[in-house]
């Protein structure tokens, strides 16, 4: 354990998070195992599960060391995850922090009590799994595969384990998970995109990869949790796309009239003044999208505006200068293939542009407070 968060013995002062929809004889076994291994406090919320399971939670609530916390409908993982968070501030003040764990039994007692002890200020301590082996499911290994790619190209973040539900939080942390948005499994995604904006450090645990049966008992939904995880990067791509139409298209307008009303200048020049043009229009529109739909109005609209255009007017000038150099080499003129190519280099620049824009662009001062409408 990390100087700062506790005593010696981590298990008397951690809240252990138990959110559970339906669960089965297997959560027993998790209570058990948790209170047998020294864990004095343990936050379990029953997320609307069905009547024939209440008696897990009524079991729960037999032992001292257990808080059952009750919504009365489900509302997903997140919003449980944010009743725990908000009981623990309101009647714990002195807990070193709070471990998040699933009941099905993929959690380890040992692994839980490392990833606590491992706990330190600003991090975020992730239990990271190993996918490589045979026992893992076809799905939860492709889908970690391409969240963890999404979030390096786009986000710069290294995580290996981006579905994670064992991740230990410092109680100095709790606070800000209650602003992140999201109130399902979207809820865990977004959390590691804001902390990471935030700068807030993401350490990673190795623990052991346990499935049973085939991970039946997960509540995940495929198609419809995976657009909730993803929507955050799907907006931002509609939100560029949009910006890339209107700019690819007032790019090619713009070179035709100079073509036919300047055709005495240099291929660079007339790209970069149609670049400009086009820039201007579709940066307006990109900015807007970007700060309202995005990123959620952070931050005052002035100040991100003046980070937006000295992000912008680079981008624009390296996005010019590439396309001059390679349409000349290409000798393609005022041709489709010049916005083709325009188009390739615009597809590179996005990533850079998303980074920058999230960790800077469209970042709260801290007298900000970090909320979000």
């Amino acid at each position: 354990m990390e100087k700062g968060v506790g005593p010696s013995d981590i298990r008397e002062r951690i809240d252990v998070v138990l959110p559970s929809l339906n669960p089965s004889d297997r959560f027993d076994a998790v209570v058990d195992g948790l209170i047998a291994a020294g864990f004095r406090h343990i936050v379990i919320v029953d997320d609307g599960s069905r009547d024939d399971c209440k008696a897990h939670f009524r079991r729960a609530e037999e032992y001292p060391e257990c808080a059952v916390l009750t919504h009365p409908v489900n509302r997903g993982k997140g919003a449980a995850l944010k009743t725990a968070f908000a009981w623990i501030r309101d009647n714990r003040p002195d807990s070193a922090g709070a471990v998040t764990i699933d009941g099905d039994g993929q959690h380890l007692t040992e692994d839980i009590l490392r990833c606590a002890e491992a706990l330190e200020e600003n991090a975020l301590v992730l239990g990271s799994r190993d996918f490589s082996g045979e026992q893992v499911p076809a799905r939860s290994r492709m889908g970690n595969r391409i969240t963890s790619l999404v979030f390096r190209l786009l986000c710069g973040m290294r995580v290996s384990d981006t579905q994670t539900g064992l991740r230990a939080f410092p109680a100095s942390l709790l606070p800000r998970m209650l602003l992140v948005r999201g109130e399902r499994f979207d809820y865990e995604t977004n959390m590691l995109l804001e902390l990471g904006r935030r700068g807030v450090k993401l350490k990673a645990v190795a623990i052991q990869t346990v499935y049973e049966d085939g991970n039946g008992e997960s509540h995940f939904r495929p198609v419809v949790d995976s657009i909730r995880i993803y929507r955050f990067i799907l907006l931002y791509a509609l939100s560029s796309l949009a910006g890339s139409l209107a700019d690819l298209f007032a790019f090619y307008v713009f070179r035709r009239l100079l073509d036919k009303y300047a055709p005495g200048v240099s291929d660079a020049f007339a790209v970069t003044i149609a670049t400009a043009g086009a820039r201007a229009i579709s940066s307006f529109l990109n900015f807007n999208l970007n700060r309202e739909v995005v990123f959620h109005g952070r931050g005052s609209y002035g100040r991100a505006m003046l980070r937006y255009y000295c992000l912008c007017v680079p981008q624009m000038l390296v996005s010019a200068g590439l396309v001059a150099l390679l349409a000349r080499l290409a000798g393609t003129g005022a041709s489709i293939l010049t916005t083709c190519i325009k188009f390739v280099v615009d597809t590179a620049l996005f990533f850079v542009s998303f980074r920058i824009q999230q960790r800077w662009v469209f970042r709260e001062r801290p007298e900000d407070g970090g909320a979000q409408r």
